[in-house]
């Protein structure tokens, strides 16, 4: 059962009732609201969601004729582009399966996993798609080619028909996504994800985010209709604006764009992280909101632009994909005082999302933490011997549980059965639910170290060096000694003009703030922290240095 004991949208049901509809009726249903309105921006061209809906069908179609349909994986090899939506729900339309392919993954990783998946069709990009040379794959197809005998994706579907394809898909059996996990602690795994997966999560985020609940349109298509309170919530349906830079390879950002969608936002890509291109674009758009891992935001509080652009537009901000700092939580509050920032918490294994800190005006934001579980989802803290549920306040493993957690991996029957523990599904994380059951992540489970047999967080460190003046960005990670088990390590990047930083100096000023067995031993300065595509930080990385 949904627990009401924690905050929850003023107006709206306790649990939400999904419709029994494929992914590709989220889509039909804000084609046939939102129309002409923009759904993507890239340079200078534009996809309205009229044009999204009948370029998808184009290409499911031209799937179709080619014997592409349930069974069958559709690889996307693709960066953030115009073709990526249209291919996306072409494929699902199509009633084939979606697997999106990291662009730059090295060739011999790129051909591990199209394997592991199967992939029998892979749509690339002209820039990329050298690493599938020599790969044995049965259709592949290239948006923007460079090479002339590739076989271009628009000639590939420009004559195909623009009406929906004829296909039975059971929503709650169809394998819809077969994502791979990020591989920020050891081999990524293929995660099986159904339509029905995929329709709750975008709905469980949409209708929390803007007071609303799901409903079928006069056609039959998804959609949703607002009844909360409308003074509530910052940007009614099919006003929002946004810059997208999350990759639409990653859980993230392809949840991100199922929202979207839904929800009727006007999204701009953008190729890469430039803040001051960022920031003026924000400005000249008038964006409503802002999204991203807290690398983004680091780098925007770091740029001088970003104090003094004219953003009042601004009206959402979320983060995810890492734990923010507090004291980045604390400065985005000062800058955008009026807006409502909120910070989420999901994974791969549940489709995207499963915590999200109120998004309603009246809601009660707690910095530090992620918020609370959205629609229909449980969390719970368990001893990390998985024997006992903990009270509040008390870290332990997270486990989750609701209508989007993933089916299991893909050909690792040993590891879903790992993974689950009577119906609940085991994160890794390390969290803390407080007494108004608001999720707190402490850290990553693998990342926790052991020093003379007590529990070391390095999150706990490295929130306590960000807060610290000339601090840029910090990670902690152990090293090995056959002494104590692990002494902290902390990696720190320095702010422009702070080379007179010492590590001594570092090491005094957070030393002084924790219990001895907590204690920093070593500070290495870097130029930069390495992360993931999606924003996490790359432990294995920092600990190959060591």
């Amino acid at each position: 059962m949904p627990n009401t004991t924690v905050p929850h949208p003023p107006g709206l049901p306790t649990s939400l009732t999904y419709p029994d509809a494929p992914v590709g009726s989220l889509l039909a249903g804000a084609a046939s609201r939102y129309r002409d309105r923009i759904a993507f921006r890239h340079a200078d061209e534009e996809l309205s969601f009229s044009q999204l809906w009948s370029s998808a069908c184009r290409f499911g179609n031209a799937l179709r004729e080619r014997g592409v349909g349930p069974g069958d994986t559709v690889a996307l090899h693709l960066p953030n582009c115009l073709a990526f939506p249209i291919a996306y729900y072409g494929t699902l339309l199509a009633g084939a399966t979606f697997s999106p392919a990291n662009p730059l993954l090295p060739p011999k990783a790129l051909a591990e996993q199209l394997a592991d998946a199967d992939a029998r069709v892979v749509v690339t990009h002209g820039g990329v798609a050298d690493a599938l040379s020599g790969l044995d794959i049965e259709l592949v197809l290239t948006y923007r080619p460079r090479e002339a005998a590739a076989l271009d994706f628009e000639k590939f579907i420009a004559d195909a028909p623009e009406d929906r394809p004829d296909v039975e898909i059971d929503a709650a059996r169809t394998l819809a996504h077969l994502g791979y996990t990020g591989g920020t602690t050891g081999r990524s795994k293929g995660v099986r994800l159904t339509h029905r997966n995929v329709v709750v999560n975008a709905l469980q985020y949409v209708c929390w985010g803007s007071g609303s609940v799901p409903v079928l349109d006069d056609a039959g298509e998804v959609t949703v209709t607002q009844i909360g309170d409308e003074a509530e919530w910052t940007t009614p349906l099919g006003t929002g604006v946004s810059i997208n830079l999350t990759p639409w390879f990653h859980a993230m950002g392809i949840g991100g764009l199922n929202i979207g969608v839904l929800s009727g936002a006007s999204v701009t890509i953008h190729d890469r992280f430039d803040p001051r291109s960022y920031i003026a674009d924000a400005e000249r758009l008038r964006v409503t909101s802002m999204s991203g891992a807290p690398a983004l935001f680091a780098a925007l509080l770091a740029c001088p632009d970003f104090h003094t652009a004219d953003l009042s537009s601004v009206r959402g901000i979320t983060s995810g994909a890492a734990p923010m700092p507090r004291a980045m939580g604390e400065a985005l509050l000062a800058r955008f005082p009026d807006a409502v920032i909120t910070e989420g918490y999901g994974l791969t294994e549940v489709t995207m999302g499963a915590t999200i800190a109120p998004s309603w005006r009246s809601g009660v934001r707690k910095v530090g933490t992620v918020g609370v579980p959205i629609f229909d989802t449980e969390v719970k803290i368990m001893s990390v011997d998985g024997v006992e549920e903990l009270p509040p306040n008390t870290p332990g493993e997270v486990y989750l549980r609701g209508p989007q957690v993933m089916q299991g991996y893909h050909n690792r029957p040993e590891e879903t059965e790992a993974v689950f523990a009577d119906g609940w599904l085991r994160t890794g994380d390390i969290g803390m639910l407080d007494d108004d059951g608001y999720l707190s992540i402490v850290d990553r489970a693998k990342d926790m170290l052991l020093y003379k047999g007590y529990n070391v967080y390095p999150r706990e460190l490295e929130e306590l060096l960000t807060a610290l003046p000339g601090v840029a960005a910090a990670a902690v990670v152990g090293r090995p000694d056959p002494n104590v088990g692990e002494l902290p390590v902390a990696f720190v990047v320095r702010a422009p003009g702070q080379d007179g930083m010492t590590p001594d100096a570092l090491m005094q000023a957070v030393n002084e703030q924790v219990l001895p067995y907590k204690r920093i031993r070593e500070v290495r300065f870097v130029d930069a922290i390495p992360t993931s595509a999606a924003g996490k930080v790359l432990k294995r990385r920092l600990r190959e240095q060591l």
